[in-house]
């Protein structure tokens, strides 16, 4: 009777899927570091942490789901797709405040989401998609909020 099972002892790296995954995981950082940079450079709260680690993790968890269940068991990977927009849903909820006046932190939170959906489509080496998501995220947060303050100070007038 063996105390260490067999798969244990046997274990292989196969260091081309490792480069692939390393290759993957870091278009999904690189796509969510403008967004990330962008917000830490506005002290928006969530920044340089936490959208890089959203887009790694969801990047990670679909690459697990694309690997761990028989190939072409796309119910499978939609049900970890699934559960990745519901977490990061969650992620973005504590980003949100209710003030007196309104709320406060949905841009961030729809950011974080956004930055989700850049980890899963790199995943799927939709990296056209991931571009245009990163671009516009960043685009939005960096040139939206002057439109923003120039309409609220106009209806003050």
């Amino acid at each position: 009777m063996d105390i260490i099972p067999e798969h244990l002892i046997n274990f292989e790296i196969n260091l081309q899927l490792v480069v692939y995954h390393l290759f993957q995981l870091g278009l999904a950082f690189l796509f969510a570091l403008p967004i990330a940079l962008n917000r830490e450079s506005g002290s928006k709260g969530a920044g340089l942490r936490t959208f890089p680690l959203v887009a790694l993790a969801s990047c990670a968890f679909m690459l697990i789901a694309m690997n761990a269940y028989a190939e072409g068991d796309g119910e499978a990977e939609a049900r970890v797709m699934y559960g990745i927009v519901t977490g990061i849903g969650f992620i973005g909820g504590g980003a949100i405040f209710k003030q007196e006046n309104g709320a406060s932190g949905t841009a961030t939170a729809a950011g974080i989401w956004n930055t989700g959906a850049i980890g899963v489509a790199v995943a799927y080496q939709n990296y056209e998609i991931a571009l245009i998501l990163s671009l516009m995220n960043f685009c939005i947060f960096r040139f939206a909020h002057s439109v923003k303050v120039q309409k609220a100070k106009h209806l003050d007038d």
